[in-house]
């Protein structure tokens, strides 16, 4: 049996951004119902855990990989590493084994992309960014592949990686500045985007303007949270899946349990790319978690690429 194997920059080099957006709202457009997607499972190591992410999608199986370790960093390794394994849907043959980080490195923003193509002001946005890690830097150029950017503000915990995450954005073209006041860039922000390991509030939801899109993307723990009750009271939210989203999404589930929203104020990234937006005033929220559906559709791109 010869598996072929694709690597990680044959993976960004076969799916470039605008093709992982397409791949996933196409799938979306197609009917996936996203209910019935197979949830995330973690198996517990001696030193992590496994994380195991099945899909099925018309014709196709796959299932991701990951290992995380969390001392890896210490020793100059990676905390998540991963792989991508391809099934034929019917036979179940393997086709295919592709690294896995450089999927979710694509997806993860790819994801967030389809909704800022649906949600966000048809304009040239002004971004305000929290975070300084690869997925930051990849969300501004997802969101730049379906809207025009105006500015982006790099908001960070490190002045060295905001600096630095500054600089590599300017390199890019991109017109990027370090934050100096939260407060009044988030009162002129057209697009929001979280895409941190915060566990708490990163700010105070009265300060998004009505006009906002604001997308969190930065935990799939169901007692982590990047944005607060305030502003889920009185955004229009969106998620990938409503069960996924009250079993993961801290920013959704805590607000549920608070009483803030409930179940039924949730609404679908399927039921937007098919229907569009629902009419509401205020803000547009976007949460995401990942889900296994996601890297397959965009492995399947990686792989079609060459066959």
């Amino acid at each position: 049996m010869h598996i072929p194997f694709i690597s990680a920059d044959t993976v960004r080099e076969r799916v470039p951004m605008t093709a992982a957006v397409d791949a996933i709202e196409q799938t979306l457009r197609d009917g996936f119902d996203t209910s019935s997607a197979h949830p995330r499972s973690s198996v517990p190591l001696d030193h992590g855990s496994f994380l195991l992410m099945p899909a099925e999608i018309a014709g196709t199986a796959g299932v991701k990989v990951a290992s995380v370790a969390p001392d890896n960093p210490a020793v100059g390794l990676p905390k998540i590493q991963g792989l991508y394994l391809l099934f034929d849907g019917t036979t179940l043959e393997p086709t295919a084994v592709m690294e896995g980080s450089s999927l979710t490195e694509i997806r993860t923003p790819a994801l967030s992309a389809v909704g800022i193509r649906h949600l966000a002001a048809d304009k040239a946005l002004n971004v305000v960014l929290f975070g300084t890690g690869p997925q930051a830097y990849h969300h501004v150029h997802a969101a730049a592949a379906v809207r025009q950017i105006s500015t982006v503000t790099v908001v960070g915990r490190r002045e060295e990686k905001v600096t630095d995450l500054v600089a590599r954005l300017t390199e890019d073209g991109v017109t990027a500045t370090a934050s100096t006041d939260r407060t009044a860039e988030l009162r002129d922000a057209d697009l929001v985007l979280c895409c941190t390991s915060a566990r708490e509030p990163l700010f105070d939801g009265s300060l998004v303007n009505d006009d906002a899109l604001v997308v969190a993307m930065g935990s799939h723990e169901p007692d982590a949270r990047e944005t607060d009750d305030t502003l889920l009271s009185r955004a229009t939210t969106y998620v990938e899946d409503v069960d996924t989203a009250l079993r993961e999404a801290g920013d959704v589930r805590i607000a549920v349990d608070n009483g803030t929203i409930s179940a039924t104020d949730l609404h679908t990234l399927g039921h937007l790319v098919n229907h569009g937006p629902v009419e509401a005033g205020g803000p547009v929220f976007l949460k995401t978690v990942g889900m296994g559906w996601q890297d397959l559709a965009v492995a399947q791109v990686a792989y079609h690429a060459e066959n």
